[in-house]
């Protein structure tokens, strides 16, 4: 009680928002989206072929999300670029991680205590992204609230939004990971986010920006810091997603799943009786006619 009293939690909040995340949460943003990078399948093939390659692509992890805004908003997708204490940073540590001696940089940071305080790190920074893009967008289209929740959502996980485009710069090509069709747990939580952020921007919810601010990051920490440690890919929303989705969007047809069954079930019927005798070709014609022929001679 005492603690609480001294330090009340709308100036804990207000101080939290107010915490410059450069360059120390930017540099475990960065290490992150890195080490992501540098776990796809031939990342490490394709830094010792192409360094050029592997850059553009470590650029793409650290920087996705303002890239995919700036176009939404039709401004330059390479002014995030003119700032070069950032991008000096993200090479670094790209460096380090693809190319320090003996790898020691990279087993530092893969070491699981210093990578889940580096993921804690990284989601202070995507919620403030999420916030600032709101924000942003809420300056350009003041009543644009689906304007706003796009640039907001984007902000917070354009990296996973250009996956496809980041894998063709490594030569691969799945259309099936497509992430609005299969989204990770960090893009629906963006969307729910800026969803919030937009509220709070045009005053529908009743709640200051400093706050939720400091709700949603503790909530993505908590979420992120367990997944990580435990290796999961469960999303906490699952549960009510199963219980809504059903009432509001339906469920499965179970009559496609009859019709499906069915063909299959007409198929294996088909399948049962002998295949019909292939027809001859001319050839095999023309030398039963010559045998014929030739039998009746003798």
């Amino acid at each position: 009680m005492e603690l609480a009293e001294a330090l009340p939690l709308g100036e804990l909040a207000a101080a939290f928002a107010a915490l410059p995340i450069f360059p120390l949460f930017d540099t475990a943003y960065f290490i992150v989206s890195v080490l992501y990078l540098k776990y796809e399948p031939g990342a490490m093939e394709m830094s010792r072929k192409s360094p050029f390659a592997s850059w553009l692509c470590a650029m793409l992890h650290c920087f996705g999300s303002y890239i995919l805004a700036d176009l939404l908003l039709g401004e330059p997708p390479i002014g995030y670029f003119s700032n070069n204490s950032s991008v000096i940073l993200a090479t670094a540590v790209w460096y380090l991680i693809f190319f320090c001696p003996m790898n020691l940089f990279y087993k530092c940071v893969s070491f699981l205590p210093m990578k889940l305080i580096f993921v804690a790190m990284k989601e202070v920074v995507r919620v403030r992204k999420i916030a600032a893009g709101v924000h942003h967008a809420h300056h350009l289209y003041h009543h644009g609230w689906f304007i706003m929740m796009a640039t907001g959502w984007v902000k917070g996980s354009g990296v996973a939004l250009m996956s496809n485009f980041e894998q063709l710069l490594r030569g691969v090509w799945k259309p099936e990971t497509n992430e609005i069709l299969h989204m990770s747990f960090p893009t629906k939580a963006s969307l729910y986010g800026t969803v919030l952020f937009t509220l709070q921007q045009t005053h529908w919810l009743p709640i200051s920006e400093a706050n939720l601010i400091f709700f949603f990051t503790m909530f993505m920490i908590v979420c992120k810091v367990f997944m990580t440690a435990t290796h999961s890919h469960a999303s906490p929303f699952a549960p009510v997603e199963n219980f809504l989705c059903p009432v509001f969007f339906g469920s499965v047809s179970s009559g496609h799943t009859s019709h499906h069954h069915d063909h299959h079930h007409g198929a294996s019927h088909e399948v049962s009786h002998p295949p019909p005798p292939l027809a001859k070709s001319k050839e095999e014609l023309n030398e039963g006619t010559r045998k014929r022929k030739a039998k009746k001679a003798e």
